[in-house]
């Protein structure tokens, strides 16, 4: 016995078999930003009174920069996840639904992109 209607069985639609890959994305990337976030606070908290030069120079090691670039891209990957959870359940109709999806993609992607590009910009000069 099938739980689908007669029209989705003819149609041949069924599950869409996106939706397990995107929740998991979602858990991965907030399971990794814990960490990070963490490590940045702490971090924060260490330099917090410090001049431009001595951030500057936390900043340009390697380690400090890589978890720097590793917490951008996780960060605005997992804020891309979630917004198009909420586009997709609340935006209609779906014309709309795409053209904010879309735009909102292109901002995040625009903004990492941006972060990423200082963080490297302040790590190797």
């Amino acid at each position: 016995m099938s739980i689908r209607t007669p029209l989705a069985r003819v149609r041949g639609l069924g599950t869409a078999k996106d939706g397990t890959h995107h929740w998991w994305l979602q858990r991965v990337t907030s399971v990794a930003l814990i960490p990070l976030v963490l490590w940045f606070v702490i971090s924060l908290l260490s330099v917090s009174h410090a001049d431009y030069e001595t951030v500057q120079h936390w900043l340009g090691h390697p380690v400090n920069a890589g978890l720097m670039v590793a917490l951008l891209v996780a960060m605005f990957y997992h804020a891309s996840l979630g917004m198009q959870v909420i586009y997709e359940d609340y935006v209609r109709p779906e014309g709309r639904k795409i053209v904010v999806l879309l735009i909102t993609q292109l901002v995040l992607f625009l903004l990492g992109a941006i972060s990423i590009v200082a963080v490297l910009k302040i790590a190797l000069a």
